[in-house]
């Protein structure tokens, strides 16, 4: 799996979790906590080499946490609660987030087990638990993806020194925390122990590990660890069978979205009979000030830094709200691609047929008017307002959809274009960042 992939993945499931999981809002004195212990580790990484980790508590008693490919990680308030010191809380963190640094769950299944995961993924909208069941995931009540194997833990524990050392922290504390939890029999430990088999003696191997690096000045205790924990010893948490029978109920869902704790960016989910994206809000898409940039191949092009690259199997490259797009159908976001046409010479010619061949896909997309001179990253181009329908739906109807088509001629003699797309009622909300994004897009090695 590819990075983008990953990210991908990481993000359908979190949207599951949401559902199945009860999750303590952001604003939490918990999950500020975890938030600002996260980042503090996450720094630890190089940014070249790092994922795009993000933190949760869960109201679970039982001591628990795990990472989902691509960075999401989820924290149960029984660790929390169970952490003699913060550097035993962070071990539990920076284990879970090697996890991802190493990619472990890409890279234990076959490219069968893969595809059968993803398809299942692609379907959640289908079967929800019960396909991620069937692809080799467990989520809700125990674990989530599939389960580690000895090798991926003793890795997982050497990363997870790493970080912790860079961080500031004792390294030895993670061993500490994984050989309480063994002592402790049935307390909680044996849940996050079938997921995590010992590897063999932790202790000595960490204590080997570190045995040569510099020594420095460990942080142990905070007084927001021990506010933390003091919060959250008085929270009303689950047990495990409590949250599975909950989510059977569509509790949590339900929880989750009242309170506005489902983050506004997570990943839609598309209606398995029409194709369409269930009901998707503003909110939920709204672009970010701040902008990342993307360049690989001919191009480069500035983007909300909320929104995701993600790359297709074709030449073409859709960046999107993760809200706004699920199982290849897109509301929201611009598709940017590359064709070959040798049969035209005119830019105005090779746009139509361009048309024509995005009308084979949607047949209800139509022009709105003439095609207007442009520039394109230095470059002559076209531009033309589209029409058509959205895979939004309200009262079950298909909304409109208008559609900002952009083409000029690339450096390799090909037809570039980018495609903006969103509902006809909020394209002119989000116009504003299409320009900016346009206005940023440059042709690279010409």
């Amino acid at each position: 799996m590819t990075k983008e992939q990953q990210v991908q993945l990481g993000r359908k499931v979190m949207g599951e979790v949401y559902k199945q999981m009860p999750v303590l809002p952001d604003s939490s004195p918990e999950t500020q906590y975890i938030q600002q212990l996260g980042k503090r580790l996450a720094s630890a990484i190089p940014r070249e080499y790092s994922w795009p980790y993000e933190f949760h508590v869960i109201p679970q008693k039982d001591i628990n946490a795990f990472a989902l490919p691509g960075g999401p990680m989820f924290v149960n308030v029984g660790a929390i609660v169970a952490a003699d010191n913060e550097a035993e809380l962070v071990g539990v963190m920076a284990h879970e987030m090697s996890h991802v640094y190493m990619q472990h769950s890409a890279k234990q299944a076959s490219k069968n087990q893969w595809a059968s995961m993803l398809g299942a993924l692609g379907g959640l909208f289908g079967g929800g638990v019960g396909s991620l069941a069937r692809a080799g995931i467990q989520l809700g009540a125990g674990t989530l993806l599939m389960r580690y194997s000895r090798h991926d833990e003793a890795q997982a524990d050497s990363v997870g020194a790493i970080i912790m050392y860079k961080a500031g922290y004792d390294p030895r504390a993670l061993a500490d925390f994984f050989a309480k939890l063994e002592k402790q029999g049935g307390g909680g430990g044996p849940q996050f122990l079938s997921d995590h088999p010992n590897p063999g003696n932790r202790q000595a191997a960490i204590d080997k590990e570190i045995s040569n690096w510099p020594q420095q000045r460990y942080l142990r205790d905070s007084d927001a660890f021990l506010r933390a924990k003091q919060h959250a010893a008085t929270l009303k948490v689950y047990s495990a069978q409590q949250i599975a029978d909950g989510a059977k109920q569509g509790l949590w869902a339900q929880q989750n979205n009242q309170g506005g704790v489902t983050p506004a960016n997570s990943p839609g989910t598309a209606d398995a009979a029409t194709g369409s994206l269930s009901s998707v809000t503003y909110q939920q898409v709204r672009p970010s000030n701040n902008m990342a940039e993307w360049s690989k191949g001919t191009f480069r092009i500035s983007y909300p830094d909320n929104w995701r690259p993600i790359e297709d199997q074709t030449p073409a490259l859709t960046i999107a709200p993760p809200a706004g797009t699920a199982d290849g159908v897109i509301a929201y976001g611009v598709i940017i691609g590359s064709v070959r046409d040798s049969s035209v010479s005119s830019l105005d010619q090779a746009t139509e047929n361009l048309i024509r061949n995005l009308q084979q896909s949607n047949p209800d997309l139509r022009a709105s008017g003439d095609f207007q001179n442009t520039q394109v990253g230095g470059k002559q181009g076209k531009s033309v307002i589209l029409t058509g329908r959205s895979p939004l739906q309200q009262n079950g109807q298909a909304v409109g959809e208008r559609d900002w088509l952009i083409t000029a001629s690339d450096p390799q003699g090909g037809l570039a274009y980018l495609l903006f797309i969103a509902p006809e009622s909020e394209f002119s909300q989000l116009r504003p960042v299409y320009e900016r994004m346009l206005n940023s897009f440059q042709f690279t090695g010409q």
